[in-house]
């Protein structure tokens, strides 16, 4: 019988710089993986520890894996020490991805802030390869300053794609150095049109922004059945096992990482 906490090996086969202190990790797995947008791995360095990410990469890229890590603690300093040809361990896939099948003839609207657009990359272009079977989708991303935007080399030639827009704010940057928007991430809403009686809203990025990002979208009037969040709670067996990750009733690693906002709106502990 298979361990179910035994990660398979996968090789470091490329490192991109994505700012100061993200790195993208291109991983191939010694054996067949696969995963649905959203889900989330455990990658474990040996004798180090493991630590649980979402795969950005698109899920119909089989061969490699692409895992982003924000530099912030560690395990991921280790990890950020990794070079190429060095293994690593991964296993899952674990929990819930994004329910796209739901979202199939909507205008698909997506806030990111931050390493948050890690997963939401893989979302982007999960729905990038299959976009006419959208009304429209709509990338709102946000990054401290231009330095820290992540994927800065992709964003030209997802501007290019027909049927999806693209806006990007800073939180602050030097007057004459950025011509797009200027403030947080929810600002970009305020220029969003969206058809709110067919749209859902995806939103991940860092707790605080992800609690006002959600405040903005029920302001503009989308409902809490279509909004969607994926959380982060600290899951570590993923599996619903040692409690890590709860979050009232559900085991974010478990049931989630994604969420319907409706689901779990009500729960004093949800930004915490």
């Amino acid at each position: 019988m298979k361990n179910i906490y035994q990660p398979i090996k996968a090789e470091v086969v490329n490192i991109t710089d994505e700012s100061s202190n993200i790195k993208t990790f291109t991983l191939k797995p010694s054996e067949k993986f696969s995963f649905v947008t959203g889900q989330f791995i455990e990658f474990s360095l040996n004798g180090i520890g493991e630590s649980p990410f979402t795969p950005s990469s698109s899920p119909y890229k089989t061969e490699t894996i692409d895992v982003t890590i924000m530099r912030a603690g560690y395990v991921t300093e280790k990890i950020h020490q990794l070079k190429k040809g060095d293994i690593v361990g991964i296993r899952g896939p674990y929990g819930k991805g994004y329910p796209i099948e739901e979202m199939v003839d909507k205008e698909v609207l997506i806030l990111g802030g931050g390493v948050g657009m890690a997963p939401l990359r893989s979302f982007l272009l999960t729905l990038v390869k299959q976009i006419d079977k959208f009304k429209k989708v709509t990338l709102c991303y946000g990054s401290k300053s231009p330095e820290d935007i992540i994927y800065k080399s992709e964003f030209e030639d997802w501007k290019k794609i027909k049927k999806l827009d693209i806006l990007r704010s800073v939180d602050k940057c030097p007057e004459g150095v950025w011509k797009e928007s200027v403030g947080v991430v929810t600002c970009l809403l305020d220029k969003v049109k969206v058809d709110l009686k067919n749209s859902v809203a995806i939103v991940c990025g860092p707790p605080i922004m992800m609690k006002f990002g959600t405040k903005k979208l029920l302001e503009v009037g989308f409902s809490p059945k279509n909004i969607y969040l994926s959380m982060e709670k600290n899951m570590s067996c993923g599996l619903g096992k040692c409690g890590h990750c709860q979050l009232g009733p559900y085991f974010v690693c478990k049931d989630g990482p994604v969420f319907l906002y409706d689901k779990i709106k009500d729960l004093e502990e949800l930004w915490d």
